[in-house]
């Protein structure tokens, strides 16, 4: 058993920093590097890829950033744990492996955890009984069968720990929890049982700080952003671990960024609901007992955990279509911004409703003056410019349509000094709404496979 482990967070979302993970394996010592790059919407995304190719269905981005680190990677003994692998770890693995091939690389071992893509077995479970029904509305996915676009199953750390155990120096996921990356590493280096709830619960904790990337480490920091240094060069959090779950927070020396009780505190309480039962396939962790100490410059101590067993559900992440939106955006200059971005608004929705068109939401902002905090914000008694954004969304696909024609002819049959428009009329877009539901554990499986090129 190592005597301490140092997991760097390398990507918080598809569209990160892409430097970040270079820094991390270049600039410091580290043993795991873990990147997070899917969101509930990305899976549906991923769905429409791999329908249109085969090849496809993966976080591309992963692609790019492996040609960069994977010499590295190789040479240092670092581990990769990722979620990448999207809807189609398979392809995933191949694309790297053929990096690997092209930089002359071998004895590379890969592993990949899928089973969580339950799309084709929807029919067969609904025949069975089993409604998958919406955690908010309480509604049978029946009612939206037709239109799903995907459906995935949060499985955790547990697989990714065996893969590690069969000797994969990389492993690719499908929908994971954004903890388990973390955790895993933990699980296999230091031996942890499915039943040491409270160094899981650790485990979980050290992951949720470390799935948002910088935000941990000095970035969108509410408190004291001034006093941020060299945003420019942050240096992402890495979490050094020890065998009875105590966890410290940092960063690599001479990067940017902030690593101190105040930005862990503020990445601790992003999205979470009930902060005594952060649910997890593993353990529910009871963030109430988190204890938090500033360690030195950059070392935050997280210690004191507590957890308890889990559920028997893993969590479902399913989409499906549910019409269209679009957005559109004006700009009204000096004076009278705000009066003449009002009245454009008024004279377009009667234009619409005179034309019959009905929207299921037709929404307004004035930005730079309300868009952000609306009425919390002290109004100015006069703006500069003011620029008129709305958004609608439909079933109707004409409607929304109508709307981006309707936008334009602002420009100039509609209050003056207007400017900003360039990038032609808005287009109807689809829109992928979110079906958050539950399964029993023992219905699905996670399936593990290692290879070595």
């Amino acid at each position: 058993m190592k005597e301490s482990i140092r997991i760097a967070s390398g990507q918080g979302y598809w569209g990160d920093l892409p430097q970040a993970p270079v820094w991390q394996v270049r600039k410091g010592p580290i043993d795991y590097l873990v990147m997070d790059y899917l969101a509930e919407v990305t899976m549906s995304i991923l769905q429409k890829q791999r329908s249109r190719d085969p090849k496809l269905g993966y976080a591309k981005d992963l692609i790019s950033v492996m040609d960069k680190i994977l010499p590295d990677v190789v040479e240092k003994g670092i581990k990769v744990v990722t979620n990448g692998g999207g809807v189609n770890p398979q392809a995933c693995r191949d694309a790297i492996f053929e990096i690997a091939s092209k930089k002359r690389i071998k004895g590379l071992k890969i592993g990949i955890v899928h089973g969580d893509d339950i799309l084709g077995k929807i029919d067969e479970l609904l025949s069975n009984g089993i409604d998958l029904r919406n955690m908010d509305t309480g509604e049978s996915l029946r009612t939206v069968r037709e239109r799903l676009q995907s459906a995935n199953v949060y499985f955790g750390a547990v697989p990714i720990s065996q893969a590690l155990q069969q000797g994969a120096q990389i492993v690719l996921t499908g929908r994971t929890t954004d903890t388990g990356l973390t955790l895993a590493p933990m699980m296999y280096e230091f031996g942890w049982s499915e039943n040491d709830f409270d160094k899981l619960a650790a485990g979980i904790v050290a992951g949720h700080i470390l799935e948002c990337g910088g935000q941990s480490s000095g970035g969108n920091f509410l408190k004291d952003w001034r006093s941020v240094p060299d945003l420019a060069n942050i240096g992402f959090p890495i979490a050094e671990a020890y065998p009875d779950g105590t966890v410290f927070i940092t960063k690599h020396e001479g990067t940017g960024g902030l690593v101190s009780v105040d930005t862990v505190k503020e990445q601790l309480v992003y999205e979470i609901g009930d902060p005594k039962e952060y649910i997890t396939p593993e353990v529910i962790a009871d963030f109430t007992t988190i204890q938090l100490e500033q360690a030195g410059e950059n070392r935050v101590r997280v210690y004191g955990i507590k957890g308890l067993p889990p559920t028997e559900f893993y969590k479902v992440s399913a989409s499906y279509f549910d019409g269209y939106y679009a957005v559109g955006m004006l700009t009204y200059g000096w004076p009278e911004a705000l009066e003449k971005a009002r009245a454009a608004d008024q004279i377009m929705r009667q234009r619409l409703k005179d034309l019959g068109y009905q929207y299921e939401e037709f929404h307004t902002e004035f930005m730079g003056y309300n868009s952000c905090h609306g009425p919390l914000s002290p109004m100015p008694d006069e703006l500069n410019e003011v620029v008129l954004r709305v958004a609608v969304r439909s079933r109707d696909f004409e409607a929304v349509d109508a709307f981006g024609r309707q936008l334009v002819p602002l420009v100039l049959t509609g209050p003056p000094t207007v400017t900003g428009f360039g990038g032609g009329r808005p287009k109807p877009q689809e829109v992928i709404a979110y079906w958050p539901s539950l399964i029993k554990k023992n219905l699905v499986n996670p399936v593990v496979e290692v290879i070595e090129i």
